[in-house]
């Protein structure tokens, strides 16, 4: 039989490296496929990508695949990073990755392995898939739900009729330090049919050492940081470039004014305020009190309400999912759930309600740093259930 053909997504990292070597090795037809999403050169910040793609061409090269360059600066600059400035304006904090993987990533990848008859699009998340079979009815008897997996614990895929018979389930990756999920909660059925994470069953440092054993100059490289296809940037300074300064007051929790700050939109729920952010705030008598917060945000009045540590307006118990997304189906209007409101923060023990037409989250304890626009993301065990925007 001939081989599946796959299109693997190469940054030039250890991660997809070592996803397209797995694949090769397990006798698919792999060809790679480098995404340039974001030009330094064009936009006079950020990460130049001619380094990454030097290093995804050596890889190829090494492992004797093609590798197709395709460019998505357009649809990247207007899905991903328009929307961020838009949300940012708003006083909210998106999360831009999340935004990459379901409106850039994942489809205008797919459109391209189609292009090429591929079967499988293949990235390097830290995540898993699991393909279960459907219950259905057969001559009026029902067909028990069993999972279909291989050892590696990545779907092979297809199935009876094409994998309509079949559901899937995203999972976090063997490595809880590195697991990515939480920023894959918004993908489909569809995208998880034709979507394999080879390395989801792998720690980070198995990953490096696969990539040392067979020659990889990347072994080592660091992860990337910051936002996805930019790098790390100072992120006051970039929304700086659409959204001008405007100063207003900080007030602490009885409204008296301690501080100014230059410009609400660039300050987030749980940002350490003070010298190093370029403010001082002013205490008087409270001296001992030497770490504050940003507790809330008033964008009408252009004011920031900010609060000494451990001051219970930092705390936030529950919260309102706005835009869910679920992976499988909706819940139950009661359950008991885990959730996540940063990549790799506290799986927090929570209760799921669904009432009045909205989904809230009861956390266990409150917690500080929740903002309006992050992602809450749930999970049943290693199973996301599905996510949304957090609001309150």
């Amino acid at each position: 039989m001939k081989p599946k053909k796959v299109l693997v997504a190469m940054s030039g990292g250890v991660d997809s490296s070592v996803a397209a070597l797995l694949m090769k090795e397990k006798g698919y037809e792999v060809i790679g496929g480098f995404m340039k999403n974001w030009s330094m050169k064009k936009q006079g910040i950020g990460k130049c990508w001619k380094e990454e793609i030097k290093e995804a061409k050596k890889i190829s090269k090494k492992l004797n695949i093609p590798l197709l360059t395709f460019n998505f600066e357009e649809e990247y600059y207007k899905d991903v990073v328009e929307e961020m400035f838009k949300s940012y304006k708003k006083g909210l904090t998106p999360n831009p990755d999340i935004d990459c993987n379901q409106k850039v990533k994942f489809p205008l990848l797919w459109q391209k392995a189609k292009k090429i008859s591929a079967d499988f699009i293949v990235t390097g998340h830290h995540a898993r898939i699991k393909k279960i079979a459907n219950r259905k009815i057969v001559d009026d008897k029902v067909v028990n739900k069993k999972v279909v997996n291989n050892k590696e614990g990545f779907v092979e895929g297809g199935g009876v009729d094409g994998g309509q018979n079949y559901k899937y389930e995203l999972l976090r990756g063997k490595d809880e330090s590195k697991d990515q999920s939480y920023f894959l909660y918004r993908l489909t059925q569809d995208d998880l049919k034709h979507s394999l994470f080879p390395i989801g069953n792998y720690t980070k440092k198995q990953v490096r050492e696969i990539a040392k054993k067979h020659g990889f100059e990347n072994y080592n490289r660091k992860s990337t940081v910051g936002l996805c296809f930019i790098g790390k940037i100072n992120l006051k300074d970039f929304l700086q470039r659409k959204i001008k300064p405007k100063k207003g007051k900080i007030l602490d929790p009885e409204r008296k004014q301690i501080g100014e700050h230059d410009g609400i939109y660039y300050y987030t729920i749980g940002q350490r305020l003070g010298p190093r952010f370029g403010i001082e705030i002013e205490r008087g008598k409270e001296k001992q009190l030497k770490r504050w917060y940003v507790a809330k945000k008033n964008l009408r009045k252009n004011e920031i309400i900010a609060a000494p540590e451990k001051h219970p307006l930092l705390y936030k118990k529950e919260i309102i999912i706005k835009n869910p997304h679920w992976i499988l189906e909706n819940p139950n209007k009661f359950m008991k759930v885990k959730s996540r409101i940063r990549q790799v923060g506290e799986l927090i023990p929570s209760k799921l309600k669904y009432s009045k037409k909205q989904y809230k989250v009861t956390l266990k304890n409150p917690i500080t740093g929740v903002s309006e626009g992050q992602a809450i993301v749930l999970y049943s065990g290693k199973k996301v259930i599905g996510g949304g925007i957090i609001g309150f």
